[in-house]
Parts: structure tokens; sequence; C-alpha cells
């Protein structure tokens, strides 16, 4: 039983996370959304990023499954000061209005978990990949 493509929240939802997040293969797939949390899964293609973001009104948690990157932090998308190799079991916690980026520079797919608090993405949304999301119209660029 396949528990991606379909947003859960706000109902109760249990998962083993580690699991779906390494069999989700599209670049981002919204698992739950709930009045004050999300729960996006990610796959990021060797030499993919998620690009250069900022949230001003939540905070984001991310935690790589599968594979290695560089992930940045910083006050403006020019002074990302914070600049850190990541992999497998690296936690990444990225406050209300700072801007930040994960870029794989690894050989392998990356395989990532999101939270959000509070929600950042309309209840369900998919992208199947980068352009997808890119092309968006809900989604703040």
């Amino acid at each position: 039983m396949s528990d991606l493509r379909t947003d859960h929240g706000p109902n109760p939802y249990v998962l083993d996370i580690e699991k779906v997040t390494l069999d989700n293969g599209a670049f981002r797939d919204t698992l739950w959304t709930g009045s004050y949390l999300q729960m996006t899964v990610m796959a990021i293609p060797a030499g993919g990023e998620i690009g250069a973001e900022v949230h001003d009104d939540h905070d984001q948690f991310l935690r790589l499954e599968a594979g290695q990157g560089r992930i940045m932090i910083g006050t403006d998308e020019n002074n990302l000061d914070v600049d850190r190799i990541v992999e497998d079991d690296f936690a990444i916690f990225v406050p209300a209005g700072k801007w930040h980026n994960f870029v794989n520079e690894g050989e392998e797919t990356v395989k990532l978990y999101s939270i959000y608090a509070a929600p950042d993405h309309v209840p369900g949304t998919f992208h199947q990949t980068k352009q997808d999301a890119d092309n968006d119209p809900n989604e703040q660029h």
C-alpha cells in the first residue's frame, strides 16, 4: 500500500517515515497538512537543488534519509553564511526569515522529508520535478 501522492491531513496519520521517504521518487509530495504543521517528502537528483527561498512566517525542519548535499542558510539570498555538507541521518533546522538552499552535490538522489510549522504548501501539493514546482502558480518564487 503506497502512502505517496495523498495528503492524509488533517486526519491522524502513522507511517514509517524512513520507508516512505526512501520510496518517494517525486521532487515534492505533500503527505500531511494540518492547521499548524505540514510534512512533505522530496527526491532531489544529483546536481539538483531546492532553490534559494525564505519562509517569513514559519520554521522548517529537514532530515536526510539518503544521499548527501550542501545546505546553505543566511540572512539574505546573497549572504548564506551557514554552509555545510550533510548526508543521510542529518537534521537541519531553518528559522523563519532565514534564506536557505539545498544542493545535491553527490552522485545519488537525495531523499529527505521536510516539516513546516505552519504549513508552506497548498494541501496535497505534488510536483514530479523541480520544473513542475517552478511552474506552479501556487508556489512562491
